[in-house]
């Protein structure tokens, strides 16, 4: 989703673009009046700063993780403020950062893990001053093409081993009895805060990840790729995954050896026993955070980050405690 003819595409073209998304229930969430910490209505949308006096723009950059969510929330702002226009381009989390947020060419950034020191320091260099706003949480799923029934489970060595450098090269270098056949790898590109997060937290810090893949940003080309090849195996943003559930097989997911293996849910993630739960997070840029409509806009984004419209995307909403801290975050940089 990395292409600049995404750029400010309606949810309503990206679900027809990329499979309409299933509506999941979480225990305890149910259609609400509030967004978790404001007002809001039955469609998720909350009050912002009232009435369609608002004008202006404002651009989102970053994680295509997280760009679901932002699509949808940037529509529905739009559809209470119609005179302002909010644009949401997929770049990869470390793309984003690099090449549209830090320079000052975005108001916002999504990013599927926490910004990094570089980063940070790349923003300062040029005036810019990220803040943080958790807005959701993700159940990163591996998946693998429905005709591999020799795998069901997999550990983080495993996973390890087919994924990093001068790793695995065939099915059968992991467990003896997985077929003699190469193994296919579909999976982000390096710019990808999805990408980063797998190296770091699966892969483990003494290796890096392998370049003996196909990379991209647009997740549903690893879906397809999935989907073509017997022996091939992606991850993504369980988003997708619940959009694509009869296309692909999810591969549970057990830390060590002896644990219980656990699939990838909504409710596993929730809970905190699904072992590749992940928080989502934008980064606003302060100063752009001073401007009327970027603070309208991100006060309903985290209004409604609690609400069943998070859900229904494929990610876990956003705690009561959460909204609350973003919100005391937000009403500190805007004044």
């Amino acid at each position: 989703m990395a292409d600049d003819s995404i750029r400010g595409i309606s949810r309503r073209k990206f679900i027809a673009a990329s499979g309409t998304a299933g509506a999941l229930a979480l225990a305890g969430c149910t259609q609400q009046n509030t967004g978790g910490g404001g007002g809001g209505d039955d469609n998720g949308s909350g009050n912002g700063s009232g009435g369609g006096s608002l004008s202006g723009e404002v651009i989102i950059t970053g994680s295509s993780t997280v760009f679901p969510v932002s699509n949808e929330f940037a529509e529905l702002f739009m559809d209470e403020h119609p005179d302002v226009n909010v644009t949401v381009d997929s770049t990869g989390s470390g793309g984003g950062f690099e090449n549209n947020f830090c320079p000052g060419d975005s108001d916002i950034n999504g990013a599927s893990r926490p910004i990094t020191d570089e980063e940070v320091e790349n923003c300062e260099s040029n005036d810019v001053t990220p803040v943080e706003f958790q807005v959701a949480s993700d159940a990163l799923t591996v998946a693998v093409n429905n005709e591999a029934d020799w795998v069901d489970s997999m550990t983080f060595d495993e996973l390890s081993q087919i994924w990093r450098d001068d790793g695995a090269q065939m099915w059968s270098d992991v467990r003896d009895d997985w077929p003699d056949e190469e193994l296919e790898l579909f999976g982000p590109a390096s710019t990808s805060g999805t990408y980063d997060w797998f190296n770091e937290n699966v892969i483990g810090e003494d290796y890096q990840h392998t370049a003996e893949h196909e990379p991209t940003e647009e997740d549903n080309l690893i879906v397809q790729g999935i989907q073509d090849s017997q022996y091939a195996m992606g991850y993504f943003g369980y988003a997708y995954y619940s959009e694509n559930e009869d296309s692909v097989k999810a591969v549970e997911i057990r830390e060590e050896e002896g644990d219980d293996p656990v699939a990838p849910s909504l409710d596993a993630a929730s809970e905190g026993t699904y072992p590749l739960a992940r928080p989502l997070f934008i980064y606003a840029s302060e100063a752009a955070a001073e401007r009327e409509e970027v603070a309208a806009f991100l006060e309903f984004y985290i209004e409604n980050s609690g609400n069943d419209t998070v859900a229904e995307i494929g990610y876990v909403p956003a705690g009561d405690d959460v909204i609350e801290e973003n919100m005391e975050t937000l009403e500190e940089i805007s004044g």
